[in-house]
């Protein structure tokens, strides 16, 4: 659930701008010039498919299929598929991940009910998770645990998408949170909501712990992903800060904040992984 931009009719530079307001987009602004240009396509992509689901647009489920058809080997001829096909001549892409994207849209499209904390995490793999995933084929990585904890990450960036946009989602007939979890905490209305948004918080703060450990197991990018990870953890500071949803709206990193954390991961540098030191690239995240 990114946030709003412009039409998403097709892949185009207007979809781009759009990244520019993600939080996404600031880490992928740290990327060595080449990778970036192929991480903000690939999200492109990705923007441009949820935002046609969640606009519920008459082209949403057969530009779906597309990428399903694609991840199967079938000829196809969208945007998407375009570039989906130009990376994978550079990536390994992975084409599960991608159906397991597409699974997490047809969710949406299908209004399907998340009834308990394991529906949502299975959620939260296939829109999030998944993308982890991917990025993870596309930065590199050589340990064997690097795909399991950039999914953990994804997941995490995905929860917190969630707490952040409880209200816009809820005003669109959307509520992104476990039917059990409501029972035990009541509804997310604002003023009503610090319970579950401690509990939900706690569950996303985990995440994190664990997934962050990907970063150093990247061969490039280890740098635009912390940056990225740190701003979205942030987001659940900012909820802690704003009195767990008193008010009504999304919690909104201030910018001078944002800043401090950006300047601070342009001066880190992360501990090469073992990949660097068997294959060193000109150009480091």
């Amino acid at each position: 659930m990114p946030p709003q931009g412009a039409s998403p009719q097709t892949a185009t530079p207007n979809t781009t701008s759009a990244l520019d307001t993600s939080t996404f987009s600031a880490g992928i602004r740290l990327l060595p010039g080449d990778l970036q240009a192929d991480a903000r396509r690939l999200y492109r992509v990705l923007r441009t498919i949820d935002d046609l689901v969640d606009d519920e647009d008459p082209q949403a489920e057969s530009r779906v299929q597309a990428i399903e058809h694609w991840a199967n080997g079938q000829q196809t001829d969208t945007p998407e598929t375009h570039i989906l096909t130009d990376l994978a001549s550079r990536y390994p892409l992975p084409p599960e991940a991608m159906i397991e994207f597409c699974r997490g849209m047809r969710d949406d499209l299908e209004r399907k009910p998340i009834d308990t904390e394991a529906d949502l995490e299975r959620y939260c793999q296939y829109v999030g998770g998944a993308v982890g995933v991917v990025l993870a084929r596309i930065f590199g990585t050589s340990h064997p645990e690097g795909e399991h904890k950039m999914a953990i990450l994804g997941r995490a960036f995905q929860r917190t998408n969630i707490l952040r946009d409880i209200d816009e989602d809820h005003a669109h007939g959307r509520l992104y949170i476990a039917r059990t979890t409501i029972d035990q905490f009541g509804l997310p209305e604002p003023g009503a909501r610090e319970e579950l948004l401690r509990d939900q918080i706690a569950r996303a703060d985990r995440m994190y712990e664990e997934g962050l450990g990907a970063i150093p197991l990247l061969s490039r990018g280890r740098r635009g992903m912390a940056l990225a990870a740190a701003l979205y953890r942030e987001i659940l500071r900012q909820i802690e800060r704003d009195g767990y949803g008193r008010n009504p709206g999304r919690a909104t990193i201030p910018p001078w904040r944002r800043h401090i954390l950006a300047a601070k991961h342009r001066v880190i540098r992360h501990r090469p992984s073992q990949h660097d030191h068997r294959q060193r690239s000109p150009q480091h995240g």
